[in-house]
C-alpha cells in the first residue's frame, strides 16, 4: 500500500512538472520583416536558421513567419515598427536606424572596427550587450545578437582605385559610418538596403557586420523566462552558424572571379592611412554631437586595447610550418 501511494505520489508530481514545463513556453505566432531577402547568401539565410531552431528546442511553440524586405514594413521604417506595437518583432541591421539613433552604427558596423569574433566577445563579456538594450530600451526596444559577418568588400570598381582622389565625384553605395567618411573623401553616397546590393570581398569600412533580432520591449518584457531563454540560444546559435558560413564563402568566390573578368585587390596602404584619418575625425564629431555614440564608441575602444594586447602574443603568425 505504501509502495503504491509513493508511486501515485511520484507520478503526480511528474505530472505537475511536466505541466509546468509545459506551461512555462509562450505560444509565439509573429509576423516577423527581414531586411534581407531570404535567398540572399550570408545575409538572408540567418532569419530562417533562427527560426528552424526557435520551431525546434521549443517543440513548434514558437513559429515565426518571416516576410520578404518592403512586404511589411519598409526596412528604414522596421524599428518605429516594433517600438510602436505594429509588429512584434523584426530581424534587421542596426545601421539603418542612425538618423534616429546615432549610435546605432557602432552596434551594426564600423569603420576600421573590431574582428567579428572581437564584437561578439565584446557584445557578449565587454559590455556591448547591455549598452545595446539600455540605448534601445529608451526606444521600447529589446536587441538580440542574432547574427554576424566579417569585412564587406571595399567597394566593386569599374576602374581600379589607386588613390582616394579617385573618389571625388563617383555615386556609390555605402551605409552607416562608412558612408559618411567616403562622402568627406568627395564620393556621392546612396543608401541602399542590403537586398539590393551584395559584396563579397574584404574592406576597411565594415570590419563586422552584425545583425539582430528587435523585439517590442512590452512583449519582451511580457514573455516567459523559458520562452526568453530559447530566443537568446537561438540567436547565440545563428551567430555562430552565420560566422562560420560567412569565413566559409568568399574564399571560392575570390578563386573564381577572374573568370569572369573580376580583379580582387588590396586598397594602397596610403589610401588605407587617409580614410582612418577621415574615420577618426567622423567618429569624434559624432562621439562629440551624442552622448550615447560616445559611451558605445569608448566601451569598445576599451575592450579592443585589451583584445589586441592578447591577439599580438597568442596567435601563432599563419606562414609559421607552411611551404
Amino acid at each position: 500500500m505504501v509502495s503504491f501511494l509513493k508511486s501515485v505520489a511520484l507520478a503526480t508530481v511528474a505530472a505537475t512538472v511536466t505541466i509546468t514545463a509545459a506551461h512555462a513556453t509562450d505560444t509565439i505566432r509573429w509576423k516577423v520583416p527581414n531586411t534581407f531577402p531570404s535567398q540572399l547568401p550570408a545575409l538572408g539565410e540567418n532569419a530562417s536558421i533562427v527560426a528552424d531552431i526557435l520551431n525546434e528546442v521549443s517543440g513548434g511553440a514558437v513559429q515565426f513567419s518571416f516576410f520578404e524586405p518592403e512586404n511589411l514594413v519598409p526596412h528604414l521604417e522596421l524599428t518605429d515598427a516594433v517600438q510602436n506595437g505594429s509588429i512584434q518583432a523584426g530581424y534587421t541591421w542596426l545601421g539603418y536606424d542612425a538618423d534616429k539613433i546615432p549610435s546605432s552604427p557602432l552596434f551594426a558596423a564600423r569603420p576600421f572596427g573590431m574582428d567579428p569574433w572581437e564584437y561578439t566577445a565584446w557584445w557578449y563579456e565587454g559590455g556591448g550587450q547591455k549598452l545595446g538594450e539600455e540605448i534601445y530600451g529608451k526606444r521600447n526596444v529589446h536587441p538580440i545578437l542574432c547574427g554576424i559577418n566579417g569585412p564587406e568588400t571595399a567597394g566593386w570598381f569599374r576602374k581600379e582605385i589607386t588613390s582616394i582622389n579617385n573618389f571625388r565625384g563617383l555615386k556609390v553605395r555605402y551605409a552607416g559610418l562608412g558612408g559618411k567618411v567616403m562622402q568627406d573623401a568627395g564620393a556621392s553616397i546612396t543608401l541602399l538596403p542590403g537586398s539590393e546590393i551584395f559584396q563579397y570581398f574584404p574592406g576597411w569600412h565594415q570590419t563586422y557586420t552584425a545583425f539582430h533580432l528587435i523585439v517590442n520591449k512590452d512583449v519582451w518584457d511580457g514573455l516567459e523566462g523559458q520562452t526568453k531563454a530559447m530566443f537568446n540560444t537561438a540567436c547565440s546559435a545563428t551567430t555562430l552558424r552565420s560566422l562560420s558560413r560567412g569565413e566559409t564563402t568568399p574564399g571560392n568566390v575570390i578563386r573564381g572571379g577572374s573568370e569572369n573578368g573580376l580583379s580582387a585587390l588590396r586598397p594602397p596602404i596610403a589610401m588605407l592611412e587617409h580614410l582612418a584619418d577621415l574615420t577618426q575625425a567622423v567618429i569624434e564629431a559624432k562621439a562629440t554631437e551624442d552622448e550615447d555614440f560616445r559611451k558605445v564608441y569608448e566601451s569598445q575602444q576599451v575592450f579592443a586595447n585589451g583584445y589586441q594586447a592578447w591577439k599580438k602574443l597568442g596567435y601563432l603568425p599563419r606562414k609559421l610550418g607552411k611551404k
